[in-house]
């Protein structure tokens, strides 16, 4: 049966028909209830792609993404991906994940927009000062941002407690004796890498220890980068006896680097991990972290916030702050030197 002869059958106008199916506030509730009913009764299926364009919806979300190799590997992304995925199935729309070259990522955003491909955006990775979200905050596209960033007025975001969970870090170090304290840090343009290296060094100020510069290794948001960064540390005349490593991406290469030099996590030097390492991706170390609680529940909070915001809900409503979890492992002690 399609919508004209369920029409013929209700003696309505298939408009009328229509707007009851689709939620319009202008068909009396007994008129909506009766069509619905009907449609049910006689297994009416209503022509997706008729009613996308009638509602001028196209039940897709979009996530634009600079996809690198390590992506695909991060167990954390696909977590995250999966937890929103399922969400949005639930209420009938498709999660569309879109690559886009870091380089010019925000044509993509404008070109997706003009084209109205996609209902809503999920913004991943913040900057500082991310010019995605002003962007899409200028004309009114609806976003979530998976971080904060520096804005002029509210916008929706999901974060996690960065400042807080890289002080945790330090003032566990602090508590085993280590002064000489180092940080691996992503990129400072990233939102959570500059409020990450914010917390280490207020946690290092507020108990009186200089913050040594060579100390503060900026740029690794990969393996590779993060290998470099930790050979560099290794080579100063007097090395740090303990890491803070703010993603688990670059920790990989910072793992590699200790081995390369025959030197063990917790036992030659100290390592704590923003985000942790599986221990099977450590050689079976259990590496001390500072975890971000339940990544699939992350992605189906995203995917929640951005159900409410296609809603109409208050932009100022929809901001949510997760506290981050320093779990001890075998990977750092009481310093020794």
């Amino acid at each position: 049966m399609n919508l004209r002869e369920l029409a013929l059958l209700l003696n309505l106008s298939p408009t009328t028909v229509s707007r009851a199916l689709n939620g319009f506030s202008d068909v009396s509730e007994k008129t909506r209830q009766r069509v619905t009913a009907a449609a049910e009764r006689h297994g009416y299926q209503p022509n997706s792609t008729a009613r996308k364009l009638a509602l001028g919806r196209t039940d897709c979300v979009g996530m634009i993404y600079p996809l690198q190799p390590n992506d695909l590997n991060d167990p954390v992304f696909h977590a995250i991906v999966g937890g929103m995925t399922d969400q949005f199935n639930d209420a009938g729309i498709d999660l569309m994940l879109i690559s886009a070259d870091n380089h010019n990522e925000l044509q993509t955003y404008q070109r997706i927009t003009a084209g109205h491909r996609v209902d809503g955006l999920i913004v991943a990775r913040t900057c500082v000062f991310d010019e995605r979200l002003r962007y899409l905050q200028s004309c009114q596209f609806p976003f979530v941002a998976h971080g904060r960033s520096q804005m002029d007025t509210p916008y929706p975001w999901f974060d996690y407690d960065n400042d807080a969970g890289t002080r945790a870090a330090v003032e566990r170090l602090l508590a085993l004796g280590h002064k000489r304290i180092a940080l691996i840090s992503a990129p400072l343009a990233l939102n959570f890498a500059m409020q990450r290296k914010q917390g280490f060094v207020a946690a290092m100020q507020a108990a009186g220890v200089t913050v040594e510069a060579s100390l503060l290794q900026e740029g690794a948001l990969t393996a590779q980068m993060g290998e470099a960064l930790m050979h560099r540390l290794l080579k100063q005349s007097l090395r740090p006896t303990a890491v803070v490593v703010d993603n688990n991406l670059a920790a990989m290469g910072v793992l590699a680097a200790l081995r390369q030099a025959e030197l063990r996590a917790g036992t030659d030097i100290s390592l704590i991990v923003f985000g942790g390492v599986a221990p099977e991706l450590a050689m079976g170390q259990n590496i001390t972290a500072i975890r971000q609680p339940d990544p699939r529940e992350a992605g189906v909070t995203l995917a929640s916030l951005m159900l409410a915001r296609l809603r109409g809900e208050d932009t100022a409503s929809l901001q949510v702050l997760w506290p981050t979890l320093l779990q001890p492992g075998t990977s750092d002690q009481v310093c020794l030197v």
